[in-house]
């Protein structure tokens, strides 16, 4: 009789720690670009990764909101260097955030004319007060297109072979990214016209931890 009794109330305590799991278990988000542009924003390092793994350096990845006022969509002003050069950053970019009707998003991008010129601009209050969008050149076929995943954080990457690109002979490049919570994860990778590889990290991607708001 006693044993079960005990199992009775062992069946008890699993299923009631069963229910208060379940309970703990959050709901999928809905798609927000606030929310991904909140997770966007902010100072982001590679230096852990770099520490554990000498074949990625160390990188310091900036992103601010810009053109607040605007209202075709979120836009940001990027930055990315060596750590150690940070006054000569080696790309520099501008992205513009929006949400479509399918509830994904797109992250064009934007090149700068004579960008060295508003290096550390991310420090300011105000980045980029003194342009405005048709100063800009969009890089076609580069746009990144992201969706909600179940874990809450937001994927995806460009399509096909339309970002075209020059640097080492390549012919196109692709990006592939995932943003959550802790930070970033890029892959950037250039193919030449037989789709092998040329520039870019060779396995896997790049490890960005937020380190600032």
């Amino acid at each position: 009789m006693k044993r079960i009794s005990k199992l009775i109330f062992l069946v008890i305590i699993i299923l009631t720690t069963c229910e208060v799991r379940s309970q703990q278990v959050p709901l999928l988000k809905q798609p927000d670009i606030n929310a991904l542009v909140a997770l966007m924003e902010g100072s982001f390092s590679s230096e852990e990764q770099s520490l554990n793994d000498s074949d990625y350096y160390d990188i310091r990845l900036y992103m601010k909101k810009i053109w607040t006022d605007r209202t075709d969509g979120r836009w940001l002003y990027v930055e990315q260097a060596a750590a150690q050069m940070e006054d000569k950053p080696y790309r520099q970019r501008v992205y513009r955030v929006d949400q479509q009707k399918d509830g994904s998003f797109i992250s064009e991008v934007y090149e700068l004319e004579d960008p060295l010129r508003f290096a550390g601009e991310w420090k300011s209050d105000n980045p980029l007060s003194q342009l405005s969008p048709d100063s800009l050149k969009k890089k076609d076929g580069c746009t990144v297109y992201l969706t909600l995943a179940d874990d809450g954080s937001f994927k995806g990457g460009t399509q096909g072979m339309d970002c075209l690109s020059e640097l080492r002979g390549a012919m196109y490049a692709t990006s592939e990214v995932r943003i959550d919570t802790e930070g970033l994860k890029t892959w950037d990778r250039g193919f030449d016209k037989d789709g092998k590889q040329v520039w870019g990290a060779e396995k896997g991607g790049y490890i960005f931890k937020r380190i600032g708001n």
